[in-house]
């Protein structure tokens, strides 16, 4: 215990032991915003239904987008450990040390996360269904939106699947494609999947290419 008058809340969330829920209330605040904004997955470079370790089904990781289940737990984790930090002040006049602290917190937010993402799975329903591996992206129409795709020289490309969910993949070439360089003002085909990145070819914009890109 760190003993400690009562002190108001900017003070106990800049505190050395409160700094691991300040911080996780803060990345929680910042994923929001850049959800906000429209860049989401794309921005932190996450895919909303990457394949994820199986040992984290019991979170109902894939009934829900990633960065909603993320921002669930940050926020849960950053409530619990500021409440535990709160009741040992006011109980003893000083604050859990953070190794004592983090644990309890996790303890307390990983079954409220598990609790709270079956509940909005329920309420977002459609997330269940979405999921589509990486392979089922093949033959899909993609646009480039960060970099120049070359040889040797992946680029981040856009794609919608089946369900209309968004997926940010890296591009590079096919070895005969012509031309051999993409940019963000073409359309390209995936043809490929290599290893973690695909491969494509340019193709020309028409109704179905702007429809599937929506």
């Amino acid at each position: 215990m760190h003993r400690s008058e009562d002190v108001p809340l900017i003070d106990l969330l800049l505190r050395p032991d409160c700094l691991p829920f300040s911080v996780a209330l803060l990345l929680m605040l910042l994923i929001g915003a850049v959800e906000a904004v429209g860049l989401g997955s794309a921005a932190l470079g996450l895919d909303a239904h990457a394949d994820l370790p199986k040992g984290l089904d019991w979170l109902n990781i894939g009934h829900l987008p990633l960065l909603v289940l993320l921002v669930v737990f940050l926020a849960l984790f950053g409530t619990a450990g500021l409440a535990i930090e709160t009741a040992a002040l006011l109980g003893t006049g000083g604050v859990l040390a953070w190794p004592l602290a983090v644990p309890a917190a996790l303890a307390a937010a990983l079954p409220l996360t598990r609790l709270a993402s079956a509940g909005l799975g329920r309420i977002l329903p459609r997330d269940e269904t979405t999921a589509v591996p990486l392979d089922a992206l093949i033959g899909r129409r993609a646009r480039i939106v960060i970099g120049t795709a070359g040889p040797g020289n992946p680029a981040r490309a856009r794609v919608v699947d089946v369900h209309g969910q968004p997926h940010f993949v890296m591009v590079e070439p096919e070895d005969s494609a012509i031309p051999d360089r993409f940019d963000d003002t073409m359309h390209i085909l995936l043809t490929r999947r290599d290893g973690a990145q695909f491969r494509a070819v340019a193709i020309e914009s028409d109704y179905f290419t702007q429809a599937e890109l929506r």
